[in-house]
């Protein structure tokens, strides 16, 4: 449906009004923010999506006390193993911490490396020791790809075979040492996360 003559200028009217009041509505609120007092906010209705394959990703993750038993497994193999100065990090399959684990002589380093070598297991399935082998060469390469590591210490959670979490250490004298602790790690929550 086209619109013709004096039904186009009503509609311009009427629209710059509403934009109008909806400018003098913000600013309204803007300055009763900036006052300390703000105006009710407007209800805004959820929207429902459709829970349909095509619209919808199920995604599996440790839970947060699997997370806490896998950390705390982790840094108590190093303890007993005499290796204090570590950080144990656990990271779902897109980088987000769930749990970290920080030994009492852990350098501030020890922190971002733990992450990056969780994240880097679990974006890749792989442990880091076994990832950091498919480096070579002078030219760029999978280690460039931002907040990955590619040392060992990393190794994947996975749930029926997909990577869903990393568990990553960092802060030991030798990365064989490192992945030792994760692998503890990673075996206590072996029953819920394959």
């Amino acid at each position: 449906m086209t619109l013709q003559g004096d039904t186009v200028k009503k509609s311009h009217k009427a629209f710059a009004a509403a934009a109008a009041g909806a400018l003098v509505l913000t600013a309204g609120a803007t300055a009763a923010a900036n006052a300390g007092t703000s105006p009710a906010p407007a209800a805004v209705p959820a929207v429902d999506v459709q829970a349909v394959p095509e619209t919808v990703v199920q995604q599996n993750r440790i839970s947060a006390g699997a997370s806490a038993t896998a950390v705390s497994a982790a840094l108590a193999k190093c303890q007993a193993d005499k290796l204090p100065f570590v950080t144990v990090a656990l990271v779902d399959r897109f980088g987000t911490v769930q749990a970290l684990l920080r030994g009492d002589n852990a350098a501030e380093h020890t922190i971002e490396a733990a992450r990056q070598k969780a994240y880097t297991a679990a974006a890749f399935g792989a442990p880091t020791s076994e990832l950091a082998k498919r480096i070579n060469g002078t030219g760029p390469s999978i280690a460039d790809l931002p907040g990955t590591l590619f040392l060992a210490g990393g190794v994947p959670l996975k749930v029926n075979g997909v990577s869903v979490a990393g568990i990553g250490v960092g802060g030991a004298p030798d990365g064989a040492l490192d992945e030792a602790c994760a692998t503890a790690g990673a075996d206590a929550v072996a029953g819920t996360a394959k």
